[in-house]
């Protein structure tokens, strides 16, 4: 069956072939599995089913159906619908309530991070663009290898980043996103989806740390040679800048 190459998203070297997608493994594939096997045995949806390896080593998993950004600029409509931000909210809550019992082994390799009672495994890049989508919704979320023990506000702070967007203000003009004196209701429906009780005035620190920390990141591996990235850690460490300038009725419900 032809394979069929899968634009957009963090699918480095992805391919559909059928039902099925087949990815480039990487040392932490195997606790990537770990965790998905264990959403799938909580009955979770909206996330892939592991199906093994290939004969070429790639990990196989069952194919999404549904609308994905891809490669498109500007974005489609669905990702800046309030339809979006609930259905991705509500969606990361499940996820975490079903991981809170999730117990690595001892061996575990995460693409970053350190698993400790108490932690949740966050996504860590449940994005528009690895958001699949249909007529009825949000149908889940693909490209888990950044899946990794975190706290439920750090994994929140990367939604907030991009589906309210707290980007910055010319990456969400570049998606298409231009009703800026809506972001703080937008993020308030966005945290209500979620359930969230906790302070929402301390999520401004936590935000403005993701993304530094993500800035971060990039950063060494454009010292590595991947220049092409350095848009994105300029683009991450303004919004840092931006979300810092907000007012605090910004973060009141």
């Amino acid at each position: 069956m032809e394979e069929q190459r899968l634009p957009g998203g963090r699918h480095v070297g992805g391919v559909r072939i059928g039902d099925t997608v087949h990815r480039p493994a990487n040392r932490w594939t195997a606790t990537v599995h770990a965790v998905l096997r264990h959403l799938e045995a909580a009955g979770f949806e909206g996330a892939p089913r592991v199906l093994g390896f290939d004969e070429r080593g790639r990990e196989v998993l069952t194919f999404l159906h549904g609308d994905t950004i891809g490669e498109r600029h500007p974005w489609p409509a669905w990702p800046h619908s309030d339809q979006a931000l609930r259905q991705s909210a509500a969606w990361m809550r499940r996820l975490h309530d079903a991981t809170a019992t999730f117990v690595p082994r001892d061996d575990a390799t995460w693409f970053a991070g350190t698993w400790r009672p108490g932690l949740v495994i966050g996504h860590h890049d449940a994005s528009p663009y690895n958001a699949v989508w249909n007529d009825d919704g949000l149908v889940g979320f693909v490209d888990w290898d950044t899946a990794a023990p975190s706290s439920r506000e750090f994994d929140l702070a990367h939604l907030m980043l991009t589906w309210v967007p707290l980007q910055a203000r010319h990456v969400a003009e570049f998606q298409g996103f231009t009703a800026f004196d809506d972001r703080s209701r937008r993020l308030h429906l966005l945290l209500d989806a979620y359930g969230y009780d906790g302070d929402r005035g301390a999520l401004a620190e936590v935000v403005i740390g993701r993304a530094l920390r993500q800035a971060s990141i990039i950063r060494r591996l454009v010292e590595g040679g991947q220049t092409a990235l350095r848009p994105f850690a300029d683009g991450l460490e303004q919004a840092a800048a931006e979300v810092q300038m907000l007012p605090a009725s910004f973060w009141r419900a």
